[in-house]
C-alpha cells in the first residue's frame, strides 16, 4: 500500500523509484559493489554508460565489461577489479555536476585527479574520453566524473 505524508506530499510503502540521474546511478551501483567486495555488477545500459565502462577500462579500473542484449534496454555487466592482495582499485568515483548544473571545461581547464594518478572521465564531441586523451586530442566538454 502506497500512502503520501499529508504535511510534505512524500510517498511512503512500495513504489517503483525511478532514477533522475542514470550516470549518477551507475555510479553508485559501481562503488556499492566495490565496498562490498563483488566480482561484478550489473547495470542498465546506455550508450554513455558503456563509454564510461570503456574509459575505466583503458584506465586499468575495472578488469572489462560485456552488453548484454535483451528486448528492451540491455544490461551493462561491468567485471570489477582488486589489488593483488584485495585492495580496492577504486578508491572514489564522483559525480561532478550536481542536480541539473553541468560543468563544461575547455582543454586547459580540465581537472587533473590526484596530479594525474586519478582520472576524470569527459563527454565531448569525440565520445566518452578520459582527461589524458581530451588532453592529447585537445578537445574539451562536460566532465561527467572523477575516478581515484
Amino acid at each position: 500500500m502506497v500512502r503520501r505524508c499529508r504535511y510534505c506530499g512524500a510517498f511512503f510503502g512500495k513504489l517503483a523509484f525511478v532514477w533522475s540521474d542514470p550516470i549518477a546511478d551507475m555510479l553508485t551501483r559501481v562503488r556499492n559493489a566495490v565496498r562490498v567486495r563483488r566480482e561484478q555488477v550489473e547495470i542498465p545500459s546506455s550508450k554513455i554508460k558503456v563509454g564510461i565502462a570503456k574509459v575505466l577500462k583503458e584506465e586499468g579500473f575495472i578488469k572489462g565489461y560485456d552488453v548484454i542484449e535483451n528486448t528492451h534496454q540491455g544490461v551493462l555487466r561491468v567485471d570489477l577489479k582488486y589489488g593483488p592482495r584485495g585492495e580496492d582499485v577504486i578508491h572514489s568515483l564522483k559525480r561532478v555536476p550536481r542536480g541539473s548544473q553541468r560543468v563544461y571545461r575547455g582543454v586547459e581547464d580540465l581537472p587533473r585527479v590526484m596530479d594525474g594518478l586519478g582520472v576524470a572521465i569527459v563527454s565531448t564531441p569525440r565520445g566518452v574520453l578520459s582527461d589524458r586523451t581530451c588532453r592529447e586530442h585537445r578537445v574539451g566538454g562536460e566532465v561527467l566524473c572523477t575516478v581515484d
